[in-house]
C-alpha cells in the first residue's frame, strides 16, 4: 500500500471522528465512531477550540474531523489574543493554540500549570527570512552580525530565539556579541515593551530600551542600529523600500539548506488543553491529538489531490512533492520523537538565552497520556 493511499484509508476514519475515538481509546462503539453525541458526551459539555484558521485545521472547522461524543466549535483567534486569554483570567478556551516558547517561560519561571500541552506543533517556520540590514551595509555574513548594534521589537520573541540558535550553531555567533536594543513600538502596528520583559542574564547583557514611539523600521533606516531581527517583516520592507534588504540574498536556499544539515523545522506554536477539562474527561488529549492530526491529513490531501486545485496556487502538486522529497511524506509531523530535536533545542535556547531561570526536560510539559503518540499513515 502507497504513503497516499494509507492517508486517504486515514482520512476515511479521521472525517467520521473515528481516529479520535478508536487510536485515543475512546472506544470502537460504530455510533461514536459515526460522530453521534451520546448522553454521556452532551453532559461533558462543548469543547471550545481556538487558533489561527490554518489550512491545517479547516478539518476541525468544517466538522469533518472531531472528538467522538462531543460538539466542538472552532474560534478563529490570533496568537495574542489567545496568549492573553490563556495566560491571564478568561481561560476562554478548553483547547488553544498557544505561543511554544511563552509557555515554557511561563512554566518554568511562573509555575504556570492552568493548561498541559499535547505535540501538536501547528505552526512552524524557518527564520532566516527574519534579518535584515540596510542595504549598503557591510554586513554580508552572519558572522558580520559580531559586535554590531541589533533591532528588534522584543529580545524574548519565539522567531528571535530560533535566529539567535541557529546563529550560535551554525555560525558562532552568540547572544551577547550583538548590542540588542528593543523597540517600545513596532512597525506593525503594535505597542511593545515599556519596560524589560522577565530575562534573566547578566546586567552586563548588551540590552537596552530603545528611544519612545521609534519602530524597528525607524531605527535601522535612521542609523540607529545595525541589524533587525524580528518576528514580523518590517513595515519598510512590505512596503518596498531599497534602502533594506534580507541578510540571507536567497532565503530559501539558505532555510532549505539548513534544514538538510539539521534535519530542525523551528516550531512556533503549540496545543494546548485545559487542565479542568482533562480532569472531567482524562481521554481528551488523546482525542485532541488525533482530531488534529486527522484536520492535517485532509490538508495533506488537498495539496495532492490533481482532479481540482483546493489550493489557489497552479503548482500546488508539484510544490508538495518537492517538500515531500526535501522533508519526507510526513513533513509537519506531530508527537514527541519526530520532534524531539527541536524540543530539546528549544530547552537549550530559552536558558542559554537568558528567558528562563533554569533549564527542564521538555517532558514534563505535555501530558502523559500524549508522550507516546504517533501518527497514523
Amino acid at each position: 500500500m502507497t504513503e497516499n493511499s494509507k492517508r486517504r484509508d486515514f482520512l476515511k476514519i479521521a472525517a467520521l471522528g473515528g481516529a479520535a475515538g478508536t487510536l485515543a481509546g475512546l472506544g470502537s462503539s460504530p455510533a461514536l465512531a459515526a460522530g453521534s453525541v451520546s448522553k454521556s458526551g452532551s453532559e461533558q459539555g462543548e469543547i471550545k477550540v481556538a487558533g489561527y484558521d490554518y489550512d491545517r485545521v479547516r478539518g476541525i472547522m468544517d466538522g469533518k474531523t472531531g472528538i467522538p461524543g462531543r460538539k466542538v466549535s472552532f474560534h478563529y483567534e490570533n496568537i495574542y489574543d489567545v496568549n492573553a486569554s490563556a495566560f491571564g483570567p478568561k481561560k476562554t478556551y478548553e483547547v488553544t493554540e498557544m505561543g511554544l516558547i511563552p509557555y515554557v517561560n511561563r512554566y518554568i519561571n511562573n509555575d504556570f500549570r492552568d493548561y498541559t500541552l499535547i505535540p501538536v506543533f501547528i505552526s512552524r517556520m524557518f527564520r532566516h527570512r527574519n534579518i535584515f540590514v540596510r542595504a549598503d551595509s557591510d554586513i554580508k555574513k552572519p558572522e558580520d552580525l559580531k559586535g554590531k548594534r541589533v533591532g528588534t521589537p522584543g529580545y524574548g520573541m519565539s522567531s528571535n530565539t530560533w535566529i539567535r540558535g541557529f546563529l550560535l550553531d551554525e555560525h558562532g555567533v552568540k547572544a551577547d556579541d550583538m548590542h540588542w536594543i528593543e523597540t517600545t513600538k513596532s512597525s506593525d502596528g503594535g505597542t511593545l515593551n515599556k519596560g524589560f520583559s522577565q530575562y534573566y542574564f547578566p546586567d552586563s547583557f548588551p540590552l537596552v530600551n530603545g528611544p519612545p514611539d521609534v519602530d524597528e523600521s525607524e531605527l535601522l533606516l535612521s542609523g540607529a542600529c545595525d541589524a533587525l531581527i524580528t518576528a514580523t517583516t518590517p513595515k519598510s520592507v512590505s512596503d518596498g523600500d531599497p534602502r533594506i534588504r534580507a541578510l540571507f540574498p536567497d532565503i530559501r536556499a539558505a532555510e532549505q539548506d539548513y534544514f538538510k544539515r539539521t534535519g530542525v523545522f523551528p516550531i512556533m506554536h503549540v496545543v494546548a488543553v485545559r487542565r479542568d477539562a482533562i480532569d472531567a474527561d482524562p481521554a481528551l488529549p488523546k482525542a485532541v491529538f488525533y482530531m488534529y492530526s486527522g484536520a492535517k491529513q485532509i490538508a495533506y490531501d488537498n495539496m495532492e489531490t490533481t482532479t481540482a486545485l483546493k489550493v489557489s496556487l497552479p503548482w500546488i502538486k508539484q510544490e508538495f512533492e518537492q517538500t515531500q522529497e526535501l522533508m519526507g511524506t510526513n513533513f509537519w509531523p506531530y508527537g514527541i520523537e519526530p520532534n524531539r530535536k527541536e524540543l530539546e533545542l528549544i530547552m537549550r535556547y530559552v536558558y542559554e538565552q537568558g528567558l528562563a531561570k533554569k533549564k527542564l526536560n521538555f517532558e514534563e510539559m505535555f501530558h502523559p497520556s500524549t508522550l507516546a503518540l504517533v501518527e497514523s499513515a
